[in-house]
């Protein structure tokens, strides 16, 4: 919705579904529906301990760009705010001595919600996105916290 004569500044809203997938060093663990977690040391060997999801996703952003009618290479810094809805997460470890696959883990915040930025020129652009709600609900390590938010750095690349 562009909001101003020459359409350089622009409001936008879309519905998106997106899949991560993290590696990480935080083992999953669940045992007739109790879930532990704990910090997986430097010297353990493991073959895969990966998280994923799927999600769907809401953003709202400001557009701001220099494009014109008559080309396709311009300018552009895109900023908003972006609301995520988990539909399946998985945690899978697998190790010599023994594996542990946790699917739809209901101590995970099924909401996510965050600021991001995109901005580049032609079809590279930056995206940086960080997530303001923790990813996981009241679980703790021990006596500390497990207190992970989302940042996502990377390249996007727009098709026009």
């Amino acid at each position: 919705m562009p909001i101003n004569k020459d359409r350089t500044f622009a409001f936008a809203a879309g519905l998106g579904f997106s899949y991560q997938a993290y590696s990480q060093n935080l083992l999953v663990v669940e045992e007739e529906g109790v879930y532990t977690y704990s910090i997986i040391e430097s010297d353990v060997s493991f073959r895969k301990n990966r998280f994923t999801t799927l999600n769907i996703d809401l953003p709202i952003e400001f557009r701001w760009r220099t494009s014109t009618p008559q080309s396709h290479k311009f300018f552009r810094l895109y900023t908003g705010f972006k609301v995520s809805y988990l539909l399946y997460d998985e945690s899978r470890f697998i190790s010599s001595q023994g594996n542990s696959i946790v699917k739809n883990n209901p101590e995970l915040n099924a909401l996510q919600y965050g600021v991001y930025l995109a901005s580049g020129y032609n079809t590279w652009n930056f995206y940086a996105y960080y997530g303001i709600n923790p990813l996981y609900d009241n679980v703790k390590i021990g006596s500390n916290t497990l207190d992970v938010s989302l940042i996502h750095l990377g390249l996007q690349f727009y098709i026009l």
